[in-house]
């Protein structure tokens, strides 16, 4: 796609765009401010002491969307990793629990740490300048202490998974530091968030004490016997359900990144909606065939029931073909709508299929 004058980001642009905020066009997003981190303070929320109410908003607990995008993931390759080595109920419930609970605190400090790198942005665009850190109801040191306390709580989950999990998280941590700068050096910033909340499969497979690829400092095959830690594997399973889970959020986040097109065009910053734009439905199609192949493959490689084909295959070419024919790029409140409701569906559709296979498929082979 050819540069349209998109400038960099800089910050006297954000400053600029930041007093902006009065025009007809942010009052139109007044109640898309509201949601995702914004000033949202209702249902459970508002029965909380009010000085905790912005470390709700800065960690996207209300709705809870943030903490199951990034647990749909782990759920996938815990009940993968089952299917895999034929494991026991009682393993992928312990399993289930503690990746759930790893999940919210590492989705608050994921949350805490973009937020914070992305103040000065948010503050320039009219739907997340109410975000707690711009409007000023969470000062930036509060923030990183609030994120490092947060990462800290997530680290202990860790000490909890089998004997050397702890080294497949590093690439995780490294890749969810770097993206809020990925806004600011590639158009393809949704491709580094696809790749840090599919990690969620590497660990989540890594939780039942199954290993998703070896090689170099993550240790030697132990189906080889032979101790060579420089020779690279990977289960291929696992490997096309991580790249899947990519490719489902660049999905559901380029259409959530049209929802700020217009500020993020004058701010600089930089996605695969700012580079699409009006061709960005031909992409995510194509983007979707390629997803729904390699679910498929998947399904081929462990032999899975129909039942996996028809929900997590079907179910999610459904769900987000969907959200692809039906949103309304150019309307914030239609991006906003089926990112919120469409992820839900193709996340369930999959963990759905997933699920239905350890279930119906062959139960009596499991311990």
């Amino acid at each position: 796609m050819e540069d349209k004058g998109v400038p960099p980001y800089s910050k006297p642009t954000a400053r600029k765009l930041a007093a902006e905020t009065s025009t007809p066009f942010a009052e139109d997003n007044a109640a898309l401010s509201r949601q995702y981190g914004g000033i949202h303070a209702g249902g459970w929320v508002g029965l909380l002491p009010a000085s905790w109410v912005p470390y709700v908003q800065l960690a996207r607990l209300s709705p809870p969307a943030a903490l199951f995008l990034i647990y749909f993931p782990h759920f996938f390759g815990i009940i993968l990793a089952a299917l895999i080595q034929r494991s026991p109920t009682a393993d992928v419930v312990g399993a289930g629990l503690v990746m759930l609970a790893g999940s919210f605190f590492f989705s608050n400090a994921a949350h805490g740490w973009n937020d914070l790198v992305d103040a000065p942005i948010d503050q320039a665009i009219s739907r997340t300048s109410k975000r707690p850190i711009p409007r000023g109801a969470i000062t930036p040191r509060a923030a990183l202490v609030f994120t490092l306390s947060q990462g800290f709580g997530a680290a202990l989950f860790l000490l909890l998974m089998p004997s050397g999990s702890a080294i497949y998280a590093v690439p995780n941590i490294i890749g969810t530091v770097y993206y809020p700068y990925a806004k600011r050096h590639t158009n393809f910033a949704q491709i580094v968030l696809g790749w840090c909340l599919a990690w969620g499969i590497v660990m989540g497979s890594c939780s039942m004490g199954l290993k998703p690829f070896t090689g170099g400092p993550f240790g030697d095959g132990d189906g080889d016997g032979d101790g060579e830690s420089a020779q690279v594997w990977v289960h291929p399973s696992i490997a096309c359900v991580f790249f899947a889970s990519i490719l489902w959020t660049v999905i559901y986040d380029t259409i959530y990144a049209h929802q700020d097109l217009r500020d993020d065009l004058k701010v600089g910053v930089k996605s695969i909606a700012v580079l699409f734009r009006d061709q960005t439905k031909v992409l995510l199609w194509l983007v979707l065939g390629c997803m729904v192949a390699l679910l498929c493959m998947a399904g081929l490689m462990e032999q899975m029931g129909w039942q996996y084909y028809v929900m997590a295959a079907g179910g999610s070419a459904l769900s987000l073909g969907a959200m692809i024919a039906h949103v309304e790029l150019k309307d914030s409140a239609s991006c906003w709508w089926w990112f919120r409701y469409g992820f839900w569906l193709a996340g369930g559709s999959i963990a759905l299929g997933l699920l239905s296979e350890y279930i119906f498929a062959a139960p009596l082979s499991y311990d």
